[in-house]
Formats: structure tokens, sequence, C-alpha cells
């Protein structure tokens, strides 16, 4: 992204934030109605879904958007050659792609960004991004990372040359840390990965070396790092911190804000549209990007409209967050969500005979994605024990999933220095819910296994 550039997109962008709540309400209808014929006209399973709902070319324009029918993840899997608009890419060509080539941020033939899924259900999904898509994304990133600063305060912020660190899972193609690390270029400013499978002796050295001055990364992540430097093992003089990945508490904000004696910016993004969302202050709740998506709340889910990707259209798909929209107001011109639920996990940590500790991070093993393997979970067992539970496919062969479970896990173990632990794969029939949330943990924590095993 070209410097000069990227500051004139960001003053356009910033100048929505101050246009009236009807000038932006007509700015998204505009821009969804375009999105709309264009999906229509070069989207093959869009056309057919269209004509099926009774919408055609003629009408439209006039449709209201909650007439449109839906698609979930499942459907995008299935039916990813018929929804992208672009003819030069098929799934497997970018399941081959991302199968074998570097995990770093160089787009497929040169102009497609791919954002990994991770999950658990044998095969990965994949978001892809044109440049004019991901240029578009890297601005609402670079708006959100920037909020509440004036353009002067930015300039004078960027003439200074940030020094970045961004903290968080930055072995794959996730979008978090393919966007971040090209917005930071856009910028002109340095920058360092903090991975979560990256010792802590690791993390200490780097910041001592690098002295960042800015922080950007999962706020569980964050929070280990405002640890280190409460306890003297790292000094850190920070002008600001970005939150992203993980839903960020008031009791987290608090530490985080005093601990790094600055404030802190939680951004709301996913891979289906990087750019959803930030806040700045709790007590209005997260602040949408009704400029570059449409986001419904129904009973039934959430469902989003990305107003930018052209290459691969996202018409009323699903997502499982949950929240509650609020109105625009007389302070900013975007949709405010309250009461936004996202995953939150627990961390792992372990501690040696030696009183060393580590820690690991659920996304550090999300991404298992093995042919059989429905869904899995992780209980701590002790401060050096944990147990893989695995619900598999019927069919599946045991102990093949077995042995590149364990592959994979003392691969993941090693990264971290964390050979000491003993961990065991355990077949179930079902993953079960949380009996408080409702939901489905990944990890469960020590205190919550003793819980369990109480009642």
């Amino acid at each position: 992204m070209n410097y000069l550039k990227v500051l004139l997109d960001l003053y356009a962008a910033k100048s929505n934030v101050k246009k009236t709540a009807k000038q932006i309400k007509k700015l998204q209808q505009k821009k969804l109605r375009k999105m709309l014929k264009f999906a229509y006209k070069h989207s093959a399973y869009y056309r057919r879904m269209f004509n099926v709902s009774g919408i055609t070319a003629m009408n439209i324009d006039s449709v209201p958007l909650e007439k449109f029918p839906t698609i979930d993840k499942q459907t995008l899997l299935s039916r990813f050659d018929e929804i992208i608009t672009v003819s030069d890419i098929t799934q497997n060509e970018i399941r081959r792609f991302d199968e074998s080539a570097e995990k770093d941020r160089c787009a497929f033939k040169g102009k497609y960004h791919v954002v990994h899924s991770s999950g658990s259900t044998g095969k990965p999904g994949y978001f892809v991004y044109d440049n004019n898509a991901w240029n578009s994304m890297l601005i609402g990133i670079i708006r959100a990372a920037l909020w509440g600063m004036s353009m002067p305060r930015i300039l004078k912020f960027l003439a200074d040359k940030p020094r970045i660190a961004y903290i968080a899972a930055t072995d794959g193609r996730y979008g978090g840390a393919m966007a971040v690390g090209d917005g930071i270029d856009g910028v002109g400013a340095s920058q360092i990965y903090l991975d979560v499978k990256t010792p802590l002796s690791k993390w200490t050295e780097k910041i001592r070396e690098f002295k960042p001055n800015m922080i950007i990364g999962y706020p569980s992540a964050v929070k280990i790092l405002g640890e280190l430097a409460e306890n003297g093992d790292v000094e850190l003089n920070i002008a600001r911190v970005v939150t992203c990945g993980e839903p960020l508490g008031n009791n987290l904000r608090h530490y985080l804000e005093t601990v790094f004696d600055t404030e802190v910016v939680n951004f709301y993004g996913a891979s289906e549209s990087l750019a959803l969302g930030v806040e700045s202050d709790p007590n209005q709740g997260m602040i949408l990007f009704d400029d570059m998506n449409v986001i419904e709340v129904y009973e039934d889910g959430m469902y989003l409209t990305s107003l930018y990707n052209f290459a691969q259209p996202l018409i009323r798909y699903r997502l499982t967050d949950s929240l509650t929209l609020q109105s625009a107001d007389e302070h900013c011109p975007f949709t405010r969500a309250v009461g936004l639920l996202g995953r939150s996990e627990d961390i792992l940590w372990f501690e040696d005979d030696m009183g060393r500790r580590e820690f690991l991070h659920p996304l550090a093993v999300e991404g298992f994605c093995i042919e059989g393997l429905i869904d899995y979970q992780f209980v701590q067992l002790g401060q050096c024990a944990f147990e893989m539970r695995a619900q598999v496919a019927a069919e599946a062969s045991r102990f093949n999933i077995r042995e590149e479970i364990v592959e994979r896990m003392k691969k993941v173990l090693g990264e971290k220095n964390l050979e000491f632990v003993q961990f065991y794969v355990k077949f179930v029939n079902e993953i079960t819910p949380d009996i408080t949330t409702g939901k489905k943990r990944l990890i469960i924590g020590t205190s919550q296994y003793e819980a369990r095993r109480a009642v």
C-alpha cells in the first residue's frame, strides 16, 4: 500500500464518522444494492438462490434485505466455487496453496489474500479477499486502531515511526496476523510478532530488544505481557493498546489501562469481514462499521453482509456471535452493539518442578484439522497434565487420529518448552455444552474441571 494513498483513504474513512446517521444509512444502502446486483450478475449460486426467492434483476433494488436468502459456513464450504465471482481460482487450488506455501502474507496468484478459518471439522474453510477488498479492509482496521485520534495527531504519531508488537497466533493464514502486518507496513511502522506458541522467555528477549510503544493482540495474551511488566521482567512505555480476537471484559480492560497507563481500544473483526467495529468506551458499546457491513440480529442469530468484498460476496451470512443492536445517536452515526458474546477461552498454565511457569493459549491448538475428527476439547488435569477429548466420525480410524493428534501436540508442546507436560487423548461420544452458559468450551481450566468432578 502506498503511504500517501493510505493517509488519503484513512482521511476519507474518518470523515464518515462526522456524517449524520441518515447520511451513513444512505451510503450503506447504496453500497448494499451495488453488492446485491453484482452478486446476482456474477455469482451462479446467488443468482440461483435469489431467483428461488422471487428476486430478479427487475426487482432487486426494491426487495428488502430481510427477504434475501441466508447462507452459513457449511454452504460456503460446499458451494465455494459457485459463490465466488472470480473465474481464475477454485477452492481446491486455494487448499493446495494453503497446504504447500509458506504461512506468510503472500497473496495467492499475487492478488488474492486467503484467510484460513480454523476449526475441528477435518477441512478448513477459506475467505478470499481480492486486492481492492483487502485494501478497503486495511483502511477499516487502521481507522479502528487509531480510533478517537484526529488526523493531525495521527500524522504526528506516524511520523514518530511507531514500534508495534502483535501478540496472537501468527504462524498461519490467520486474518488478524495478516491484516495487522499489512496495515503496519502500510503506515510505515516497524513491528514484531509474538506468537502465543513462543515460550515466555523469548517474549521477554524480543520485547527488551524491540522496545514497542504500541501493543496489538488477544486480550488474554496482552494481559500476560502486562504481568511481565508488573513483575519487572520488561520495561514498557506504551502509547496505545489495541485488543482483538477475544471479548474484552471490563475488569481486564481496567487492568490493561492501569498496567500500561494508556487507553485501550478493542477491535471487532471476523474472518468473514476483518473490519466489523471498534470499542473505545465500554459504556457506549461496540461501534459497528455501517459503511463497510450490514449486520442484522434476529432471534435465530446474527447475519453479516459485507459491502466491500466483491470477489467472495457474503450476503446474510450467519455468524455465531450474539449481540443486541442500538440505533446511532448524536455522538456517532454508526449502529452500536451491546452484550457482544464471542469466544472467551481460558489459558492452560503449567508449572515444572523448578517453579517455571508457561502457558498454552487455546488458539495455539485450535487449528487441528484432521480427517474424521468432528470436535474436541481440552481439560486441564493439574499443573503438568491435560486431557484432549475427541469426538470422531463412526467410520474414522481412532488409531490413526490418535497418532496424528499425538504428533501434532508434541510439536506444539515442544515449541513452548512444555515437554514435561503429560497429555492424554480420550475418545468421547459427544462434546457437551457448559452447564452454565450452554456453549461448548474449547478449554476447561483446572477450577472448572474440579467443579465438574464435584457435581
